[in-house]
């Protein structure tokens, strides 16, 4: 075997070629470009509008009503949202949203689950034809008079049960989850569960379930939102002011305009009347906060969960 000699070894090395970048072709730089700024747009049309909303939240009702805030608080104020959070009926429309969401997503995404697992088993009998029962009544429903006559045929009336139970279950959420289950769950997995001697029920548990987050955070979100906004229900089914959402609290102070309408001085209506434009603006932020901190947590799951859900479908 042959040693190095000196000649070799002082003798420069060469520098590896340098590799060409691959240049995008002319229509597939203008398409990036323009679905920049389309993005650039839409982010600008959601955050714009926001940032006016809470600089407003913190200005002065006298600056609002002159319409001198555009994004940044002028003559930076908290008296909105004192009045607002010293409010009882807001205060017990906060409680009550909160109720209704907490439980109403742990009804909907333990139902939701219940229904889409074994849907999506192959050796499930009539999977199919339940599926297409399922989605007609995405097409087709028995309208608002029916559903109210089963409610209160059920009891449900003016409980809480009313905006728990008959939208428990979204169709478009068991789609989803059936998706996931079909092509996220290895057959072998099942097949290894089986000869250890596990049911259906403790495959689900231990195997399945700890293999969706991404589809849990998904249908979290998804049920969560809509149990925070639900305004329709609750106008129909519930008559007692101490049930209402917070939904309905807003609509009795901000459109109704129920809050202190005792006034006879016209300083006085003046001075209500500026801070009910503040007070809205307050009002809209409490709502929105906790949709906006639990998003973060779970954002990168529930985008992988959608991704899953409608590519794979």
């Amino acid at each position: 075997m042959s040693t190095p000699t000196m000649a070799t070894l002082s003798r420069p090395r060469r520098k590896p070629a340098a590799t060409k970048k691959v240049r995008e072709p002319f229509g597939d730089r203008v398409f990036l470009v323009v679905i920049t700024l389309m993005l650039a747009v839409m982010l600008a049309l959601v955050l714009l509008p926001l940032i006016y909303i809470v600089a407003s939240s913190f200005s002065s009702a006298t600056a609002v009503s002159a319409g001198r805030v555009k994004f940044w608080p002028v003559e930076f104020s908290l008296h909105a949202y004192k009045v607002a959070l010293s409010n009882p009926q807001v205060l017990r429309g906060y409680y009550n949203s909160l109720i209704y969401a907490v439980a109403g997503t742990l009804i909907s995404v333990t139902l939701t689950v219940a229904i889409a697992y074994p849907l999506s088993r192959k050796t499930f009998f009539g999977r199919n034809v339940l599926m297409t029962v399922l989605i007609f009544t995405m097409l087709f429903s028995g309208g608002l008079i029916p559903t109210y006559m089963v409610v209160q045929d059920l009891g449900l009336l003016n409980t809480r049960w009313a905006l728990l139970i008959p939208n428990a279950i979204g169709v478009w959420q068991v789609i989803i989850a059936r998706t996931f289950f079909a092509h996220s769950i290895p057959d072998e997995l099942y097949e290894a569960a089986t000869l250890d001697g596990a049911s259906e029920l403790r495959f689900l548990r231990s195997v399945v379930l700890p293999l969706s987050k991404p589809l849990l955070a998904v249908l979290v979100l998804m049920y969560t939102i809509y149990q925070w906004n639900t305004y329709f229900d609750a106008l129909v089914y519930l008559k007692d002011p101490d049930l209402y959402p917070l939904q309905i609290v807003l609509r009795n102070m901000l459109i109704l305009n129920q809050r202190n309408v005792g006034a006879t001085d016209v300083a006085q209506q003046l001075q209500q009347q500026q801070l009910a434009n503040v007070l809205k603006y307050a009002l809209i932020v409490v709502s929105s906060l906790p949709v906006l901190i639990i998003y973060p947590f779970i954002a990168r799951h529930f985008t992988k969960g959608v991704l899953v859900g409608a590519v794979k479908g």
